[in-house]
């Protein structure tokens, strides 16, 4: 049985063909300074691996669409980067920079980052019973037993609404009965795209593609495919299967089965989760305890529910408070043992929330974390008490200029609507 929702007429299907999403995040790492800076909104930004302001050393981690148009790319060097898009803050001071053909530089803030994906990473959990994470910005998700293929498109574009909605950034998002057809559709129509292919059309999809964008090829596979004449993704799928395996091993055979849209791979997670948390933004800053504190019952509920639903134990409870303009604020209490006990994770949270009852507030979290996943008897507070009591606090407190995410709004299809893991 699955424990999460699915869509008003889904049956069991077995034997049908898997629904499987790839969701990639555009321009990610600009899209993370958009939300610190919306006023770099539609402007050119480039985000610098091992740069800083000023300086010309290190190489371009992501260059947003504008920054695209005038030749900038990822890898780059920076100081390359900058014959093609000079500085925004040189323009000004420079009357030979025209403004209008400068951007904005801006170093690498892999901490921030990470703490805008695990935002997105919730929602994609929260949305599918498998998850694979691939990296920082993009996953694969088989939803088979959460929608079906009539309506597959209208729950993955209910994906990209949502992750936009709450969190903020902008993703692509491609459907299909394999993972790697999954993977070549979501670049498709990029950026903020969607793209359906449906079981049957795989190979018809994939046809008139260059052999570059199959999944898996690189550039220097792609120069020896076409120096055997094969150009398409219909040319290798033509091709002696044979003569791949001459050329290229044990991957020729799986580029000829790729290309003819025969990918057998299931979408499998990575590893345990090493925490659960759920966050929720209010409409504007709160001052008043009485709701900062019934939406921290509601959240620390939620997230010791997953902690419960998933078999796992935990050691440490967290809360998250943002407070204007953008202070992240986070506190946390370890245990001395394991457990699962819901009321122990409600009034911890609202121990550690309390110095902020009288604070605004903008956005709150609750967390658990340090997990353990068994099979025994799960363990609760009544047997840790006796043992000792729960332990000591701990906080911190920084200053990442988070953008706070849309309200929290019930979701129907991916269950509650909530966001983030925090550290």
């Amino acid at each position: 049985m699955q424990d999460g929702p699915r869509l008003p007429g889904v049956d069991d299907r077995e034997g049908e063909d898997r629904i499987v999403l790839h969701v990639d995040a555009d321009c990610f790492y600009a899209s993370c300074e958009r939300l610190r800076e919306p006023e770099l909104e539609g402007e050119p930004v480039v985000v610098g691996m091992g740069y800083e302001p000023g300086e010309t050393a290190g190489a371009v981690a992501t260059a947003s669409y504008e920054a695209r148009t005038f030749g900038v790319e990822s890898a780059q060097a920076i100081s390359a980067a900058l014959e093609r898009l000079p500085r925004r803050v040189d323009a000004e001071t420079d009357p030979e920079i025209a403004l209008e053909e400068s951007g904005h530089y801006r170093p690498v803030d892999m901490e921030y980052y990470q703490s805008v994906a695990a935002e997105v990473r919730e929602i994609l959990h929260d949305c599918a019973d498998v998850v694979r994470e691939v990296s920082i910005d993009e996953a694969y998700l088989d939803v088979t037993e959460r929608t079906a293929w009539a309506v597959a498109d209208g729950f993955a574009r209910h994906v990209k609404n949502r992750i936009q909605r709450e969190v903020g950034v902008t993703v692509s998002v491609g459907v299909a009965p394999t993972m790697s057809a999954a993977k070549i559709a979501s670049d498709f129509e990029k950026p903020d795209g969607l793209t359906v292919v449906e079981p049957g059309s795989v190979r018809e999809f994939l046809a008139p593609l260059s052999v570059e964008l199959l999944h898996g090829v690189g550039p220097v596979t792609a120069r020896e495919l076409r120096a055997m004449g094969l150009e398409t993704a219909a040319d290798v799928a033509a091709a002696d299967p044979r003569t791949l395996e001459g050329r290229f091993g044990e991957r020729g055979r799986e580029l000829y089965d790729r290309a003819r849209g025969d990918d057998d791979r299931r979408v499998e997670p990575k590893g345990l989760p090493k925490s659960f948390s759920r966050e929720s933004a209010f409409a504007e800053a709160v001052e008043e305890p009485e709701p900062k504190y019934d939406r921290i019952e509601t959240l620390a509920a939620a997230v010791a529910e997953r902690a419960t639903r998933e078999g796992a134990l935990y050691r440490t409870v967290g809360v998250k408070a943002v407070t204007p303009p953008f202070d992240v604020n986070t506190r946390e209490r370890s245990l001395p043992g394991p457990v699962d006990d819901p009321d122990l994770v409600a009034r911890i949270a609202r121990e550690l929330f309390a110095e902020f009852e009288d604070v605004p507030v903008r956005k709150l979290g609750v967390r658990v974390a340090n997990l353990e996943f068994v099979a025994a008897e799960q363990a609760s507070l009544e047997g840790w008490e006796s043992a000792g009591g729960v332990g000591e606090s701990s906080s911190g407190s920084s200053k990442t200029g988070e953008e706070p995410s849309a309200s929290e709004r019930a979701n129907q299809s991916c269950g509650q609507s909530s966001l983030g893991d925090f550290s």
